[in-house]
């Protein structure tokens, strides 16, 4: 495999400098500026490229406001990318890490960070996406906070690999998560201080019985674990059926099925849905991308009808379980065509609302092209990245719908993932 040559324009490889971090760009990352001779203007927010200012910079671990010496090692076309040497001057909000591998483990961005700056920053990078992806300058209510700033996270999946330069050095293999930078490298890490406690004490002996498994040959390719604490306690089988509560709503499904791992804010979390839903005047919910059904369920009490769609049958087969195991006597799920979502509904458009929860991609068109011919009274789109959430809403302002209400509520402390809830009424 041929190295790529190094762009040296416009430092050398490892050059290192000075510079003031200005912002926090989506991604989690500092941005700074450096003159350059013949820097031409360019309107940009946080967004890498080059500016009447200088020469953007990115350096992850960095706050607004601190002085950093840090060492090129990418130059893109219009930005480069360096790692942090020396924090000169620290800013006021810059606190410990809770974790010893803070800086080399990719899972978090902003424990340095103090966690009422985290929801600012959050809540600040939603407007400017709103504002730069979708052309609109609205109001975004503040980040709904975690109950749980460490010790949230109810799923962990640890990676590791079956051949490794430590295994062949005789060493341990790394089990752990993808090293900061990196798409291969794996970091070891024997505790991780944003799973909770349960998932913590039962880590060691999962670590134990791996290498035991990968000293005696047993694992041919790379592999991930599932560590997932529930009802039952800390479940390690991908298959193993799991139970979850949240409020008096008590949930069952498979543990490597998609469930969000945050539990303790999903009280606040269900609840703005279901209050935003509400809102719209609606008599009936669909909720569009349903799963084991939390969102249908949760909004029920409030709505005459509800039904849940799915792609899968497994997810539709759980729904509608616990929906009986809830007294819930007003909500139906059913497998849906992804060509065909709509199909059959006997909800009129008028009375209805939609809540849509899509994977982190967000729509497709298909899906969308979907919905605006189905036309509902109003639609919660909740989304994990709202990058995505945000290029989608640029067809919902098309299609006749208008933006009432941004949510962003934080699932993911210390990392620079966030859940945002828009409402959009039908003009």
């Amino acid at each position: 495999m041929v190295k790529r040559k190094f762009n040296d324009l416009p430092f050398p490889y490892h050059h290192e400098l000075e510079l003031e971090i200005a912002t926090l760009t989506n991604l989690g990352v500092g941005l700074g500026r450096v003159s350059l001779p013949g820097s031409q203007p360019s309107a940009i927010s946080s967004q890498p490229t080059q500016h009447a200012s200088g020469w953007v910079v990115m350096v992850p671990f960095t706050l607004p406001g601190e002085k950093v010496r840090v060492r090129i090692y990418r130059n893109h076309k219009n930005y480069s990318e360096a790692d942090l040497l020396a924090v000169i001057s620290p800013s006021p909000h810059r606190i410990t890490p809770a974790c010893g591998l803070f800086g080399r483990c990719g899972g978090c961005q902003y424990q340095h960070l103090t966690y009422a700056e985290q929801l600012k920053w959050k809540r600040q990078q939603v407007e400017e996406l709103l504002k730069y992806m979708a052309g609109v300058e609205v109001a975004v209510a503040p980040v709904i906070g975690s109950p749980r700033e460490l010790g949230y996270r109810s799923k962990i999946t640890p990676h590791f690999q079956a051949w490794s330069k430590d295994r062949a050095m005789g060493e341990p293999a790394a089990i752990g998560f993808l090293k900061q930078g990196s798409r291969f490298e794996i970091v070891d890490v024997p505790q991780c201080p944003i799973a909770t406690p349960e998932i913590n004490a039962k880590l060691p002996e999962i670590r134990a019985k791996t290498q035991a498994r990968l000293a005696a040959g047993e694992y041919k390719r790379d592999a991930t674990l599932l560590l997932r604490h529930a009802q039952e306690g800390v479940i390690t089988d991908y298959d193993a059926v799991i139970h979850e509560q949240v409020g008096a709503l008590k949930l069952h499904f498979l543990a490597r099925d998609f469930f969000q791992n945050n539990p303790f804010i999903l009280p606040a979390f269900t609840g703005y849905v279901r209050e935003q839903a509400a809102a719209s005047g609606a008599k009936f919910l669909v909720d569009a991308y349903c799963g084991s059904g939390l969102f249908a369920l949760s909004c029920a009490p409030a709505f005459e009808r509800v039904t849940g769609i799915e792609l899968s049958a497994t997810s539709v087969k759980f729904a509608t379980e616990n929906a009986a195991a809830n007294g819930i006597t007003n909500a139906t799920f059913r497998a849906g065509d992804a060509a065909q979502i709509f199909a059959g509904l006997e909800f009129a458009p008028t009375d209805t609302a939609v809540v849509i929860d899509p994977p982190r991609k967000g729509c497709d068109e298909l899906f969308l092209g979907q919905l605006f011919a189905y036309g509902p009274r109003a639609v919660v789109y909740v989304s994990c990245d709202p990058a995505t959430q945000m290029r989608d809403l640029k067809g919902f302002l098309a299609a006749g719908y208008r933006l009432t209400a941004v949510q962003p509520f934080d699932l993911f402390p210390q990392t620079r993932h966030l859940e945002c809830v828009i409402t959009l009424r039908r003009a």
